[in-house]
């Protein structure tokens, strides 16, 4: 994805520590991170070195102890909690390894959730668009149980993507998935993120899924080590 003029995330030297038995553990040590509109960003990295969790401040899941967190123009640290829901709902989707589909719901109707949040009449006609461009027009009254783990998590992408947000996050989004279905559930991906123009952050432990991206960053002990905010214009 080419990168596009402007900052959607701008993090700036943003730390979280958390009480433990043990003491205090930092988690985040005086992060510096961009990501420009439009552009696809690989988040690599040793398990514990803090990928989850900084994706979880981007999205305002996590607050910081300290630092400045910017998401598509919004001063993260200036909303409340109710303020902050409104927010991902209308601009950030998120994709997760374990799907976290509801069980008890079709896959038409998981994918309405987020519509239905946004208050859209058409909630059911774009759920069904979206699972359609995931290759899943056949499956809309299935259950996650009735489907394979690749179709899951193709439903799981329509989902993240129904509200056309302007930032997708995804954290090893194949995990669970073998080889072949991961590759294909990839492709999906980037091609949806091109199509709507969404920024995407990916954490991966796969070298040729971050490669797929276009820039790769690294998390080491808590800090971006390389690639934070490679190529782009200040603001």
């Amino acid at each position: 994805m080419g990168i596009v003029r402007g900052s959607m995330i701008l993090l700036e030297d943003v730390r979280l520590s958390l009480p433990s038995a043990a003491g205090q553990v930092d988690i985040l040590r005086g992060v510096d991170f961009r990501a420009a509109a439009g552009e696809s960003v690989g988040l690599v990295g040793p398990s514990g070195s803090g990928k989850s969790t900084l994706l979880a401040v981007i999205a305002g899941l996590e607050r910081p102890s300290a630092g400045r967190v910017r998401v598509a123009g919004a001063d993260l640290g200036g909303l409340d909690e109710d303020r902050l829901a409104l927010f991902r709902r209308d601009n950030i989707g998120i994709l997760f390894q374990a799907f976290h589909l509801v069980p008890t719901m079709t896959a038409l109707e998981n994918v309405a959730i987020p519509l239905e949040f946004a208050g859209r009449a058409d909630a059911f006609e774009r759920a069904a668009e979206g699972l359609r461009a995931v290759g899943l027009g056949h499956r809309l009254t299935h259950y996650p149980g009735q489907l394979s783990g690749g179709e899951q998590q193709r439903a799981a992408l329509a989902r993240a993507l129904a509200c056309t947000p302007k930032l997708l996050l995804a954290d090893e989004p194949t995990g669970n998935l073998d080889r072949a279905t991961g590759a294909e559930v990839v492709e999906l991906l980037f091609e949806l993120c091109r199509a709507h123009g969404s920024t995407l952050v990916l954490i991966t432990h796969d070298p040729r899924l971050a490669g797929a991206c276009g820039r790769v960053a690294e998390m080491r002990d808590g800090r971006i080590v390389g690639a934070g905010d490679a190529g782009l214009a200040a603001d």
